[in-house]
């Protein structure tokens, strides 16, 4: 029997989420499952806030809904996954700053990565097409000084827009003064995706609800460590050329080239992967307003792995410019887009587990 699960207006969609948490915590039968059941059972009754924080706990993995006996046909049509999803999307939107932008990426995501890439990688071409620079390396297309007056900004300028909204989230869930052991909780869940693990290890049921499997935990951690490489490279770079005047281009064996060569793979391999078991996946067990835009995420984080790749692979060959343009232009738009995509579900989800780290101690 095939059952549509409706999109709510904004309003409705707390009191739907509250009517179905406390079904599950008259239930209990899915506390093992991951972090958000024990959150359930610590409470009687749900506030807006707390609502909000078991959505930013949950990691979607679906165990719990194809676990549940009570979801449709029966009367109380429990979705648990996708209610939270639904909840915490709408968290994003509520918290992000500037307000303007809030919820636009997830609404129309691929027409607008679309748009931002091929904008500013036209606008790096030009840039390239200029008279050679001094530099060396990529640098002989678009210099060093230049290079950081762009990206600077557009990664300071997110940074801050995120901090802004962490703020706003941490207020809303009632969140106490930070110490080390909660950080500590929350960075080794995080690390090993410990709420992907269905409970026992065995992974979740994301792609098939008749089996476990960990093929999303894993891909969610190649993308993660994938990422971290690529800014270690990035980072490794920045320090060698402003601390030991060790300037760019950089040989195959040193720091920056491991990293990054290790994350691009990483980061590609993973994206793809994440786009394959997304395909296959129930879409109404997550946001389904949001479903565009976290797919078109995905494929801007393949693509920027990808082009890193494909860039270093063209070196010394007349595809650089172009390469270098386009690889420029997904890194600017994915840097643009960070507080108003799927990748600002990292620092909510992060501030999710340490704001639960306080609630156990």
């Amino acid at each position: 029997m095939s059952y549509e699960i409706p999109i709510l207006p904004k309003s409705n969609t707390l009191a739907e989420a509250r009517r179905q948490v406390e079904i599950c915590n008259a239930c209990r039968y899915c506390e093992g499952y991951c972090a958000v059941f024990p959150a359930i059972t610590r409470q009687r009754a749900f506030a807006d806030g707390d609502l909000t924080q078991l959505a930013n706990l949950c990691h979607n993995c679906q165990g719990c809904y194809h676990a549940c006996q009570y979801t449709a046909p029966h009367e109380f049509a429990l979705n648990l996954p996708g209610i939270l999803a639904d909840v915490r999307q709408e968290s994003w939107d509520e918290y992000a700053w500037p307000q303007a932008f809030a919820g636009r990426f997830q609404r129309r995501g691929t027409p607008i990565a679309l748009a931002l890439v091929v904008g500013l990688a036209l606008l790096f071409a030009l840039v390239t097409a200029l008279p050679a620079t001094d530099g060396l390396g990529f640098y002989a297309f678009v210099s060093h000084s230049l290079m950081i007056a762009i990206f600077a900004p557009a990664f300071l300028a997110p940074m801050v827009a995120i901090g802004v909204g962490l703020r706003r989230y941490w207020c809303a869930v009632g969140g106490q003064p930070i110490r080390f052991a909660h950080l500590r909780h929350a960075v080794s869940a995080v690390a090993t995706m410990r709420n992907l693990g269905g409970g026992q290890g065995q992974g979740c049921n994301f792609e098939d609800g008749d089996r476990f499997s960990n093929k999303r935990r894993i891909a969610h951690q190649l993308v993660m460590y994938g990422f971290l490489l690529c800014f270690a490279a990035t980072s490794s770079a920045t320090l060698m050329h402003y601390l030991l005047d060790i300037q760019a281009p950089y040989e195959i064996f040193s720091l920056p080239k491991l990293l990054g060569l290790t994350g691009g793979l990483m980061m590609s391999v993973g994206a793809l992967w994440l786009v394959m078991l997304k395909r296959r996946a129930d879409r109404k067990l997550g946001s389904v307003r949001a479903w565009g835009g976290e797919m078109a995420f995905v494929l801007l984080l393949g693509l920027t792995g990808f082009t890193g790749l494909w860039l270093y692979a063209a070196t010394g060959t007349p595809l650089v410019a172009p390469l270098l343009a386009l690889h420029l232009g997904a890194v600017l738009t994915f840097f643009l887009i960070t507080p108003y995509s799927k990748m600002v579900h990292g620092f909510y989800r992060l501030a999710a587990l340490v704001r639960d780290a306080q609630s156990i101690t």
